[in-house]
């Protein structure tokens, strides 16, 4: 029997633009599920999702390949309806494909893996002492770094989106992040490889990790 690794993206499946990066390092051993927090709302009612003042910023990928900004406080119940959804499906596994921070987000009967626990104090390990740089979709989001890094000297920030940036707003991003660090993350499992040879390019030589690479590597270690 093929095993099965839920995925919950914060936006609407199908993630065509991350799905292959996972499936890449899963090896078949484990099918792919997919689902989203945003599936079938109107652009009425994602709108309003959107975070308001003091709320914490999330943006996400939908399926037309445009992107949306929901306040976490806002979609945390449909979050949760998601869990318990694949919950009662029996899948043994899920993976919340975000990077965001959720405090007291769990599973009673199923394994969630959620990317914030795990990326943190992996990069902090492999960072060793080096000053860290990173890369996350939206300016407003340098104020979440708290909550992410708190056992951190607090990274340097500068914003590229996945969704709408383009080559030329990586290499702006990267340029004002040079000399001041010396390893950089992107920040959002949103980012692919060619987002991260955008930065390495413009980064001229130093190291840049891929969010949902290296949890893909990691994931596949437990299906």
């Amino acid at each position: 029997m093929t095993k099965q690794l839920g995925m919950i993206t914060i936006g609407q499946a199908p993630r065509t633009d991350v799905a292959p990066v996972l499936e890449k390092y899963l090896e078949g051993r484990a099918e792919l599920l997919q689902v989203g927090v945003l599936d079938g709302l109107s652009a009425t009612q994602i709108a309003a999702l959107a975070p308001e003042p003091g709320e914490y910023v999330l943006t996400s990928r939908l399926q037309d390949g445009s992107a949306a900004i929901v306040s976490r406080e806002k979609i945390r119940p449909m979050l949760n309806q998601k869990i318990r959804e694949f919950e009662a499906m029996g899948v043994p596994n899920i993976l919340l494909l975000c990077t965001g921070s959720f405090p007291g987000l769990r599973s009673a009967k199923v394994h969630l893996i959620e990317p914030d626990r795990i990326i943190p104090p992996a990069v902090q390990a492999m960072a060793d002492g080096r000053r860290l740089g990173l890369i996350g979709p939206l300016a407003e989001q340098a104020g979440q770094l708290d909550l992410k890094f708190s056992s951190l000297v607090q990274p340097a920030f500068a914003a590229a989106s996945p969704y709408t940036s383009g080559e030329s707003e990586f290499r702006q991003a990267t340029e004002s992040l040079k000399g001041r660090v010396e390893l950089i993350l992107l920040d959002c499992m949103g980012y692919d490889e060619r987002h991260r040879q955008w930065v390495a390019n413009a980064s001229a030589g130093i190291p840049v990790i891929l969010s949902n690479a290296l949890m893909g590597k990691l994931v596949a270690e437990m299906v």
